[in-house]
C-alpha cells in the first residue's frame, strides 16, 4: 500500500474539493471527461449514474461511486432530467463548498469529493482504473471506508474550528480506501495491470524499493534478489504485470521524483539530479528534457496544470447556488 500512496502523492495537482450537494427533482449534473477523479456518496434519497455508454446504475443511500479521470458521466434523479454542467475553476482557496440545485420535487443529498491529477504525466495506475467503481451499501462491508464517509459527512454538516485541517487527510483516506477495495476485489483475478502489481509479492517488493530509493543504482539482478526470485523470472513477471521492464519503470519514476522536487521544493538542480539518480546535472537535464520536452529550470517556473475547486454552470434551468461553510 505504500506504493499506492506514493503514486497518488506524485500524481496529485492542487487540493481536492469536498462538498455536500443538495438536489431537488428534477435535476441532473454532467461531469466532463477532465483530469479529476470523483467520489460520490448518497447520503439521502436516490439517484442514478448515466454513463456515456451502457445502462444507468441506480444509487441508493450509502452507495459509494468512484469515477476515474478522463471519463465523463452524469448523475441525475432519472434519465431525461434537465442537466447543469459541472465546470471546474482554478479557485483553490477552500476545501469545502456547498452546492444546491433547486427544484419542486424531493431532495437528494450527496457527499462529493473530487481529486485533480497531473495531466502531463499520468501514472499508468490511473490508466488501469475502470471508468466506474460502484460500491453498494452493505451492512458490515468496508468498515473503514464507511467510517471515513461518516467522519467527512459530519464535518461537512457542521463545519467548525479545525474542519478544513481535519477534512484534508480524510478525503485522502477516502480515495485510498476506495482504491484498496478495488485492488482487493481484483486480487486473484487480475494477472496484469496495477491491481496485480500491488498484490504480486515480488513485483510489489521491487516497486517499493524503487519508490523508496530512486537514486540508488538499481540493477535487475539486485531487484530480483530483493524480491526473492531469479533474475529471469523477475524480469519477465515485472514486465508482464507492470507493462514495462524494471529499469524503464525506474527511469520513469526517477523523472516523476524529479518533477516533484522541482515543483514542491527549492532544491538546487544538482541536488534534484542526485536525488533522482543522476551523477551530473548535465546528464539529468538531458534526461529530463527528453521526458518532459523542456529543461528542468523552465519546468519549475511553469505553473502546474490542475483542475481546482469546482462549480456549476446553468443549462436551461435556474442556476444552482454555491456557498461556503456556514
Amino acid at each position: 500500500m505504500d506504493v499506492l500512496g506514493d503514486v497518488l502523492a506524485a500524481m496529485r495537482a492542487g487540493r481536492p474539493y469536498a462538498g455536500r450537494t443538495r438536489c431537488w427533482e428534477p435535476w441532473g449534473v454532467r461531469f466532463p471527461a477532465g483530469d479529476s477523479a470523483c467520489c460520490h456518496i448518497v447520503l439521502q434519497g436516490a439517484c442514478c449514474l448515466i454513463p456515456p455508454e451502457g445502462a444507468p446504475i441506480a444509487l441508493d443511500v450509502g452507495d459509494v461511486l468512484f469515477t476515474a479521470p478522463g471519463h465523463g458521466h452524469v448523475l441525475a434523479d432519472r434519465p431525461g432530467s434537465p442537466l447543469v454542467d459541472f465546470r471546474p475553476s482554478r479557485d483553490d482557496r477552500s476545501l469545502i463548498t456547498e452546492l444546491n440545485i433547486p427544484g419542486p420535487g424531493p431532495a437528494t443529498e450527496m457527499l462529493c469529493v473530487c481529486y485533480s491529477f497531473d495531466r502531463i504525466r499520468p501514472h499508468p495506475l490511473l490508466a488501469d482504473l475502470p471508468p466506474v467503481i460502484h460500491l453498494p451499501a452493505r451492512v458490515g462491508s468496508h468498515a473503514a471506508l464507511r467510517a471515513t464517509v461518516d467522519l467527512i459527512g459530519d464535518e461537512l454538516r457542521r463545519p467548525r474550528v479545525g474542519t478544513e485541517a481535519i477534512l484534508a487527510p480524510l478525503v485522502d483516506m477516502l480515495l485510498m480506501y476506495v482504491l484498496r477495495v478495488w485492488i482487493d476485489e481484483q486480487s486473484g483475478h487480475a494477472t496484469t495491470g496495477w491491481a496485480a502489481a500491488l498484490t504480486d509479492t515480488a513485483v510489489a517488493t521491487a516497486l517499493h524499493h524503487i519508490h523508496q530509493r530512486p537514486e540508488h543504482p538499481w540493477t535487475v539482478e539486485e531487484l530480483a534478489t530483493r524480491s526473492g526470485v531469479s533474475r529471469a523470472t523477475f524480469a519477465k513477471r515485472f514486465t508482464t504485470v507492470v507493462g514495462q521492464p524494471p529499469l524503464a519503470y525506474l527511469t520513469w519514476w526517477r523523472m516523476t521524483t524529479a518533477a516533484q522536487l522541482l515543483r514542491g521544493t527549492d532544491a538546487l538542480l544538482p541536488v534534484v539530479a542526485e536525488r533522482s539518480g543522476y551523477s551530473s546535472e548535465f546528464a539529468f537535464a538531458k534526461a529530463f528534457k527528453r521526458e518532459y520536452g523542456i529543461p528542468p529550470g523552465r519546468y519549475r517556473r511553469q505553473p502546474p496544470s490542475f483542475t481546482g475547486t469546482a462549480g456549476y454552470a446553468s443549462a436551461g434551468k435556474p442556476a444552482p447556488t454555491s456557498t461556503g461553510p456556514s
